[in-house]
């Protein structure tokens, strides 16, 4: 950790202390919105340059901005909100990034010390309101403890399984003087950091694996987060093990490896949900064994021997049974395995894997035709960003066709709301990692509907200089819920139609540049104006209405009963 700055035993205000402590822990970037309760923060930080405070539009956006921030630099991520709707506003950004894993810091401003708990204005219990969607969260009561909280918040969101930390400070303790004293060390008793296995637990491990014949890797997003993504490489290589990626370890091996398959899950490939299917041994690796990934639970593969590494003992067993779980840390515990399994190659496996790609591609192709589809507009803007661009999305039909068809090829590449699926995460996540990456090119795929939960961010953009493009996908509906409407409801369309407005307009409105889309043939054009300009972009795609994404596994069923198009649909 840096030790620039005060030095222990200054006497400082506590909104200075807290400004001293975001340095310590080398917090460059905070996303806030201003208010009564954290006005003696925001009064100190001009003192405090070191510390680059963007002003947001809404807490909820400065929240989602601090988790692409994280996510797409693997740094802590911060947002500050003042006490009341303030914190209120952050609720939906914390437990977005707390289930995703993401370490991320929220700071909110409370009523004084002698108005908590008299429904003082501007109050709201935050500390119990965030309590089930945090690692941890703190009430600072005295200027003193501030120090040795943010070093314990900071250690508990970037340590073991990352997550989101909450602390809370009552607006009088920003004021109240004391001695600054930031701790040598941090020792929180009962909390163990998982490092490497345990040796009998690998070795039990390594004999399942070696003794498997169709053996299959589930790649979740533990290995973007412990940056183990070349360990995996390398273990999946000894074993000749072909990997499946959850949606959020995708960019943890290349779409070009001889043994990625791609992503699994509700709109996995058939290829991929039927190896999941039809393998002996699963090897879950930093993944929740959760229902979009694995469908119904009972019947994912009842036959097959599961081996499950987590840094988090509370995964284990949690959805499926786990015949050796394995507590640890996927950076030191991929090595070990790596070493232990012997060196095999599955021929007969891997080509009964292949076979059924070649024999089923086809639902995984781009449509044909000269419509303009989301399809078409994601893969073109995947081939012109390259692998260095950032992608970001919002949660519906567009992320899972991001997903399907942006050639995710490097970790932290992909940024999106696995867990809590939430709409409106798009454009202040994007907004968040072109902090965190001035240099990469962003992109946020938009759904018509989440774009307008948030755009307000576009004016921090605007006043930032961040060059984010937002590529909406726009059909008019609430594609996704439209889409199980359809299939699962006769065509009952409630509340899923959407009149737009003019998000050309919209550009305009704020100062930017706004491109429309109305055919296939404008698309490579439009992503190349909007890329070779030095400001946000709004790209209107106007695609299909009515597209559907296949494959899809249908809510409750296995993963064995994929659905490769709309043939094959129970009404």
């Amino acid at each position: 950790m840096s030790h620039s700055g005060a030095a222990n035993g200054t006497r400082m205000s506590g909104a200075d202390i807290v400004l001293e402590c975001l340095k310590r822990i080398q917090v460059d970037t905070v996303f806030g919105y201003p208010g009564g309760a954290v006005l003696p923060l925001y009064d100190r930080l001009p003192a405090h340059p070191e510390v680059r405070h963007i002003l947001v539009r809404h807490e909820q956006a400065g929240g989602h901005a601090a988790d692409g921030y994280a996510r797409a630099s693997g740094r802590i991520g911060v947002a500050l909100g003042t006490s009341g709707p303030g914190a209120t506003n952050l609720v939906t950004a914390i437990a977005t990034a707390h289930i995703d894993s993401v370490p991320t810091l929220f700071i909110t401003g409370n009523v004084p010390r002698a108005l908590i708990g008299r429904d003082g204005f501007q109050e709201a219990d935050i500390t119990g309101i965030t309590m089930p969607t945090v690692k941890h969260n703190y009430l600072v009561m005295r200027a003193e403890d501030i120090a040795p909280t943010f070093a314990e918040a900071a250690y508990l969101a970037t340590t073991g399984r990352k997550g989101a930390v909450h602390i809370d400070i009552p607006k009088d303790v920003f004021l109240e003087e004391t001695e600054f004293n930031w701790p040598d060390s941090v020792f929180l008793r009962g909390y163990r950091i998982p490092g490497a296995a345990d040796p009998a637990e690998v070795a039990r491990a390594a004999a399942i694996i070696d003794a498997a014949e169709r053996p299959v890797i589930f790649a979740g997003h533990g290995i973007i987060q412990s940056d183990s993504a070349d360990a995996l490489r390398r273990f999946a290589e000894k074993g000749g093990i072909p990997i499946l990626n959850t949606l959020l370890g995708l960019g943890s091996i290349s779409p070009d490896h001889a043994l990625c398959y791609g992503m699994m899950g509700m709109h996995g490939s058939y290829w991929a949900n039927h190896t999941a299917s039809n393998a002996d041994v699963i090897i879950g690796l930093g993944m929740r064994m959760d229902d979009r990934a694995l469908g119904r639970f009972a019947d994912m593969n009842p036959t097959a021997t599961i081996v499950h590494v987590d840094i988090d003992p509370a995964e284990h067993g949690k959805n499926l049974p786990t015949a050796t779980p394995i507590i640890g840390d996927l950076a030191q515990v991929l090595p070990q395995l790596t070493e232990a399994i012997q060196q095999r190659s599955h021929v007969e496996w891997i080509r009964w894997i292949d076979t059924l790609r070649n024999d089923h591609r086809q639902s995984m192709a781009l449509p044909s035709g000269t419509d303009l589809t989301t399809q078409y507009a994601v893969s073109k803007i995947a081939e012109f960003a390259g692998s260095e661009g950032i992608f970001c999305t919002g949660v519906g039909q567009h992320q899972m066709w991001a997903a399907q068809f942006m050639n995710v090829s490097r970790p932290r590449q992909f940024i999106t709301s696995g867990g809590l699926g939430t709409m409106g995460f798009e454009v202040p996540a994007a907004m968040g990692a072109q902090v965190a990456c001035p240099d990469r090119a962003v992109w946020t795929i938009c759904g018509d509907g989440g774009f307008q939960m948030t755009f307000q961010e576009i004016a921090t953009m605007v006043d930032e200089r961040l060059p984010v493009k937002m590529a909406i996908m726009n059909n008019g509906f609430l594609g996704m819920v439209r889409q199980w409407q359809e299939l699962f409801h006769g065509n009952n369309y409630v509340a899923v139609h959407m009149t737009q407005p003019d998000f050309v307009k919209i550009a305009e409105a704020y100062g930017i540049h706004g491109i429309r889309v109305t055919d296939k043939s404008q698309v490579e054009d439009a992503i190349k104006e909007a890329a070779a300009h030095d400001g946000p972009v709004i790209l209107d795609f106007q695609v299909n209405a009515e597209d559907n994404v296949w494959p899809m596994v249908p809510s409750g069923a296995s993963l064995s009963e994929t659905i490769e198009g709309p043939q094959r649909v129970a009404r």
